[in-house]
């Protein structure tokens, strides 16, 4: 919980001028309400004596009394805002965090867990403000009282701290339980926001099987365990809440008992012992601070979770930028040049795979496009059961990444976009380590399509210029992509809002096949981004892809036949290793690479 109480602390440190307003206001209803029984004591002394000053002290009565109410109204506007502010400010931050986390974030929460921890458990620890300022002023009456008693008459104190020991032990076991009872209950939370999540995604599929039955029940399967924390929690405040009842009342009898024994023995008076009394009351006041205890247990709870999200760590960016024009790799990235260094990196690059694919050793320049701008190298990386010894992509080439499921081609376009970094080795931009760019370079050098795009931007436009500055772009971008002529027909055009657009599964793509026409000055990366489109679609986009007229480098992560033979060279994966890396056609002569495509009849 370390690493929770300092989000907790953080929370009321920033949260404003709320704290010091709520500081301010219980201050002074607990001085007022210090100030209170001694004014009532002299009033009672001034009836008893029938003093002249007794109206004084009466309407010194109503104006503390009046004071008491504006300051507890106060206090509850502050708690209110101060939380909203704590709460706000902390799910930005979570937010901005986990954008700059990335799909890492993903990796590690599931998507329904993720918005629990961002957003409900966000705002439980939003309000730490309003308990920790809560409990910290019922220690104002409390003191107050012990030094009004000490006054009095110290052996009314010794009592009364006697009986603020015992309510401190019960508040700080209650603490305690209720913070590990809390986070059961919050987990089992986010357990049911990510099952959910994941039962909207796959609506479509659950209602053609007709299983929502049963995916209701696993949906809810966890209630049960949710309902035995609430049980758990209910139980814990009950039994905090008896102990410290029979505590308060053992504490008034005390100190009214040795109270009366002075007033008997002529060392007190009434009103003295009228105003001892109810210091007692306000000494004890701590026993009040279970709903405080309570709130502050469930914030550092929920504070635990959201700061296991900011300590995921983000992703880090160099300072570095790309060079103007690259046609080889810069001397201090390769060990020699790579006319010289291609048999070599050629025969390991081949040693898996078989003598009919030996013949694509030529040099991994040769494909290379006037300018050679966009030269992609893997060098000894290693990720997640994907290894690649030696692997460079052609500027200005297209690149096709075929192989079975799961044989890591999508973890592969994701590392050469930096959406993903190597837990070994290097990957290169025209001689640059990706993590050595500058984002902005990075984003800007960068193009990625995706199978299933998210659409960000409030128009279609926006979609599709997410990320640049020059819009003048969108249109020949979406033409490439097939998208203008559909896109041309909604209401607005390109400026048709996004929520009015409704999109069918190939439309969707190709504004996102477009959104990455428009970004990439150097790299283009399709993860199977065009799975959605029709024949006739995707050969048009691929025929826009290869006749490519800015010298990109594409590599396109392929399940068609058609994709891969208009490729210029091919990277044949297996179970994470890379068998070949040629032309379709002579990777072809291998059975296993054609029974990669097996039953493709495109």
């Amino acid at each position: 919980m370390r690493a929770g109480d300092r989000l907790v602390m953080d929370a009321v440190r920033k949260s404003g001028p709320w704290p010091v307003v709520l500081a301010v206001t219980a201050i002074a209803g607990a001085a007022g309400e210090l100030a209170l029984p001694y004014a009532a004591g002299r009033t009672v002394d001034g009836f008893v004596s029938a003093r002249p000053e007794t109206t004084s002290w009466l309407t010194a009565c109503a104006v503390i009394v009046v004071g008491i109410i504006l300051c507890e109204s106060a206090g509850v506007w502050a708690r209110g805002a101060s939380s909203a502010y704590a709460a706000a400010r902390l799910r930005l931050s979570v937010l901005r965090h986990v954008l700059g986390v990335g799909p890492a974030a993903i990796r590690r929460f599931p998507e329904g867990e993720l918005v629990t921890r961002a957003g409900l458990n966000a705002e439980e620890a939003g309000r730490a403000p309003e308990s920790v300022t809560g409990a910290l002023a019922l220690l104002v009456p409390t003191v107050g009282a012990l030094v009004a008693l000490t006054l009095i008459d110290p052996a009314l104190t010794a009592t009364l701290v006697a009986g603020i020991a015992l309510i401190l032990l019960v508040l700080r076991a209650f603490l305690r339980a209720t913070t590990t009872i809390a986070g059961g209950y919050q987990e089992v939370q986010g357990e049911i926001a990510a099952r959910l999540v994941d039962a909207l995604g796959g609506a479509r599929t659950i209602a053609a099987a007709g299983t929502a039955d049963r995916e209701t029940r696993r949906v809810l399967g966890p209630l049960d365990r949710l309902r035995a924390h609430g049980m758990e929690l209910w139980r814990a405040n009950a039994s905090a809440g008896i102990q410290a009842g029979l505590i308060v009342p053992l504490v008034e009898v005390a100190v009214l008992a040795v109270g009366g024994l002075r007033l008997a023995a002529g060392d007190l008076t009434i009103g003295e012992l009228y105003a001892a009394a109810r210091y007692a009351v306000l000494g004890a006041a701590l026993s009040t601070a279970l709903g405080h205890i309570g709130g502050l247990a469930r914030a550092r709870a929920a504070a635990g979770r959201v700061a296991e999200l900011l300590a995921l760590p983000p992703t880090r960016y160099g300072t570095r930028h790309l060079p103007a024009s690259h046609a080889t790799p810069a001397p201090h990235t390769a060990s020699a040049s790579h006319a010289a260094s291609v048999p070599q990196a050629a025969s390991t690059l081949h040693a898996a795979s078989t003598p009919h694919a030996a013949a694509p050793h030529a040099a991994p320049g040769a494909d290379a496009r006037p300018g050679g701008r966009g030269v992609v190298e893997l060098r000894a990386v290693t990720a997640a059961g994907l290894a690649v010894d030696e692997l460079v992509l052609a500027g200005g080439s297209v690149t096709a990444v075929v192989g079975r499921s799961g044989s890591g081609k999508s973890l592969l376009a994701a590392l050469v976009a930096r959406l993903a970094d190597p837990a070994g080795g290097t990957v290169l931009l025209d001689g640059v380590p990706l993590p050595e760019l500058d984002r902005a370079e990075l984003r800007r050098a960068i193009g990625y399509a995706f199978e299933r795009p998210v659409l960000v931007g409030d128009t279609v436009g926006e979609a599709i210029g997410l990320g640049t500055d020059d819009h003048g772009t969108v249109p020949a971008a979406a033409t490439a992509a097939c998208a203008d002529g559909f896109i041309r027909r909604l209401p607005d055009g390109y400026a048709t809002p996004m929520a009015d657009t409704p999109l069918s599964g190939g439309e969707r793509q190709r504004i996102g096949l477009a959104r990455a026409f428009a970004q990439g000055e150097r790299l283009l990366v399709l993860d199977d981004a065009t799975s959605s489109l029709d024949t006739v679609t995707e050969r048009q986009v691929g025929n826009a892809l290869t006749a490519e007229s800015r010298g990109r480098t594409r590599l396109i992560v392929a399940h068609r036949l058609t994709t891969a033979s208009r490729a210029d060279r091919v990277v044949w994966l297996e179970d994470g290793t890379v068998l070949g890396h040629a032309p379709h056609h002579e990777l072809w002569r291998d059975p296993r690479y054609r029974a990669v495509f097996q039953g493709d009849v495109s």
